[in-house]
C-alpha cells in the first residue's frame, strides 16, 4: 500500500463531521491492506507511529527538500525509515539523522510531507479516535465490536489485535487475555461534584473510598526475578523506578500485576507537587518515589479482571504491606465517607476515588463504577490555539484556548480561553512547544492568535462554568486556571463536551 491511500483518507475522515463515514473510510482502507501493512496501516490511519521515539522534533523538519511530484512511498518503506531514525545514537547520529530525513521527505509528495511532520510531533489530526479505528477493524473484518475492544484493552492497543481480527476472527480475538508482563489499558474514573452523588453514580450501599493521590500511574508485573513497570500510557519505565522494583521483588508472590500511583514525599509524608513527581519518573536518579498500590489484576497464575472489587481488594491486602497501599475507607456511612474525605484533604492530597465493590476491573474504561471527586474541580482539556503575550509576557504564546473533546464528531469545542496559573518556566516551555503545534509557522509571528494542531493536553482548575453565547458549546469556563500540562494524556483521552455539561 502507497503512503498516499492513508494520507487520502486521512483528508477524508478529516473533511467529515459524520461518525459513520469516518468509519467507512478507514474500514475501505483497512481492507484494502496486505496482511504485513495491517499493523503499520492501523496506526498511521489513526495518527501515529509505531516507534516510541524517533529523535526527530519540529525543529528538525523545519526545511524539507522539495516535495515529489507523483506518490511512490510504501507504508512498509516508511515504516523501515522510522525504525532505522529511532535506532541512531552516538557520535555522528546528527548528520546520519538529517540525511536520513531529507532521503524520507524528498520521495514523498507535498502532501505527504505534511503528514509525516503531522505523525512525527503529534499533530496529525483527523477526527479518527482509536474508537473509531475500532469500529473500522470490526466493520472491515467482520468481527463484533465488543470483541475487538476486549482484545485491544488487554493487548494494549488495537493495533496489537488488528492482525488476529483479520486472520483469525472473534475466535483469535477472544484468546487474547491477560499476560504478565505485558501492560493493559488501565480502568478510569468518572467524575462527581459531591461524594453523596458519587456514592450514587456507584450504586450505593457499602463502598470503598480511596485516596486520589496526585502522583504517575503505574501498573507493576512481575515474573519471577523480571519486572516491568508502565505507565498510563503503558510507556516503559522500569529502569527509572529502582525502589518500586526493590519493592515489587520483596513481594511474597511469584507473579502479580499490580495497578497503583507512585509520588514524591516530602521529609513528613505529605505529597510534594505533581511537577516534582514527574521531574523525578522522568529520570532514573534523584529523591525516591514512593509507590502506592489500590488494585491487583494477576497473583501467581489466578486472573482477577473479573473478580468483584471487594475479592480483589481482600487479595490486596494480603499481598502488599499496608504501609504501601492507598489509604482506603469501606463504609455505607456517607458521615463517614465524609469524614474519610476531609482527612485525606488535611493530609495534602488531591481528593477521593469512590468505588464500587461489587465490580470487576474494567481494563481502559471509563464508566460509574470508579468515581473521583475533587473539592476543586479540574478538567483535562485540549490546547486549540494561543495569543502572544503582552507586557511582562511579549514574545512568549501565553494565553491559550481550551476545548473539550466531542467524539460525535472527533473534534474539540471551544470553552474558554485562560492565561492564569502560569510560571515563567511553564511560559517559556509552552512558547516551544506551541511554536512546534503551530499550524501554520511561517506567519504565527504575524498573527496574535496563532491556531494550533490540538494535541497537547492541559489540567485547568474552575470555579464553575457558566452559560454563554460566545462560544459553539453554550457554556463558558470559569476562572479557569493552568494547574499543568499532561504529557502523560493524548487528546483522546481528554474530557468530553458531555462531561463539562454534566457538571453544568
Amino acid at each position: 500500500m502507497l503512503l498516499a491511500d492513508v494520507v487520502a483518507t486521512s483528508a477524508t475522515v478529516a473533511a467529515t463531521r459524520s461518525r459513520k463515514a469516518k468509519v467507512a473510510a478507514i474500514a475501505a482502507l483497512l481492507a484494502t491492506a496486505e496482511p504485513d501493512e495491517l499493523e503499520v496501516v492501523t496506526a498511521y490511519v489513526g495518527g501515529a507511529l509505531l516507534q516510541r521515539r524517533t529523535g526527530l522534533g519540529g525543529r528538525g523538519l523545519a526545511s524539507p527538500p522539495s516535495p515529489a511530484e507523483t506518490p511512490s512511498l510504501s507504508v512498509l518503506e516508511v515504516h523501515a525509515a522510522f525504525d532505522a531514525l529511532a535506532a541512531l545514537e552516538g557520535p555522528g547520529s546528527q548528520a546520519t539523522r538529517s540525511a536520513a530525513v531529507a532521503s524520507l521527505f524528498g520521495r514523498a509528495t507535498d502532501a505527504e510531507q505534511a503528514w509525516l511532520r503531522g505523525v512525527v510531533t503529534g499533530a496529525v489530526r483527523q477526527g479518527a479516535l482509536d474508537a473509531l479505528v475500532q469500529e473500522a477493524v470490526a466493520a472491515a473484518a467482520g468481527v463484533p465490536l465488543a470483541v475487538v475492544r476486549r482484545a485491544a484493552m488487554l493487548a494494549g492497543s488495537t493495533v496489537a489485535v488488528v492482525g488476529r481480527a483479520f486472520t483469525g476472527g472473534s475466535a483469535a480475538l477472544a484468546e487474547v487475555g491477560l499476560e504478565v508482563g505485558r501492560p493493559v489499558l488501565p480502568m478510569l474514573a468518572s467524575s462527581a461534584k459531591t461524594v453523596a452523588e458519587a456514592v450514587a453514580k456507584a450504586g450505593g450501599g457499602t463502598v470503598a473510598v480511596d485516596t486520589k493521590l496526585d502522583g504517575i500511574r503505574i501498573q507493576v508485573h512481575r515474573s519471577g526475578d523480571e519486572v516491568r513497570i508502565a505507565t498510563r500510557s503503558l510507556d516503559d519505565i522500569t529502569a527509572r523506578l529502582p525502589e518500586v522494583v526493590e519493592l515489587a521483588l520483596s513481594l511474597p508472590a511469584e507473579s502479580f500485576v499490580l495497578d497503583g500511583e507512585a509520588l514524591v514525599l516530602d521529609d513528613a509524608g505529605r505529597p510534594r507537587p505533581f511537577q516534582e513527581t514527574a521531574s523525578r519518573t522522568a529520570q532514573a536518579a534523584g529523591v525516591r518515589v514512593t509507590p502506592y498500590f489500590f488494585d491487583v489484576l494477576h497473583l501467581d497464575g489466578r486472573d482477577l479482571l473479573t473478580a468483584p472489587g471487594d475479592e480483589r481488594l481482600a487479595v490486596l491486602e494480603g499481598l502488599v504491606p499496608e504501609a504501601y497501599r492507598v489509604p482506603r475507607v469501606v463504609t455505607d456511612d456517607l458521615d463517614a465517607a465524609e469524614s474519610f474525605v476531609a482527612e485525606v484533604l488535611a493530609a495534602g492530597h488531591e481528593g477521593v476515588v469512590v468505588k464500587k465493590l461489587a465490580a470487576p476491573y474494567d481494563a481502559g474504561r471509563r464508566g460509574a463504577a470508579w468515581v473521583k471527586v475533587k473539592p476543586v474541580h479540574t478538567l483535562d482539556l485540549v490546547v486549540l490555539a494561543v495569543e502572544w503575550g503582552s507586557g511582562r509576557r511579549e514574545g512568549t504564546l501565553s494565553n491559550i484556548h481550551l476545548g473539550a473533546r466531542d467524539p460525535d464528531t472527533g473534534g474539540f469545542t471551544m470553552l474558554g480561553k485562560t492565561f492564569k496559573g502560569m510560571t515563567d518556566e511553564m511560559l517559556a516551555w509552552q512558547t516551544e512547544r506551541f511554536t512546534e503545534l503551530a499550524v501554520d509557522r511561517s506567519t504565527m509571528r504575524d498573527h496574535y492568535v496563532v491556531p494550533l494542531h490540538p494535541v497537547q493536553v492541559v489540567e485547568i482548575a474552575i470555579d464553575g462554568l457558566q452559560r454563554s453565547t460566545r462560544y459553539p458549546g453554550g457554556l463558558a469556563l470559569r476562572f479557569a486556571r493552568v494547574l499543568r500540562y499532561r504529557d502523560d494524556k493524548t487528546a483522546d483521552e481528554a474530557d468530553t463536551i458531555e462531561t463539562v455539561r454534566a457538571l453544568a
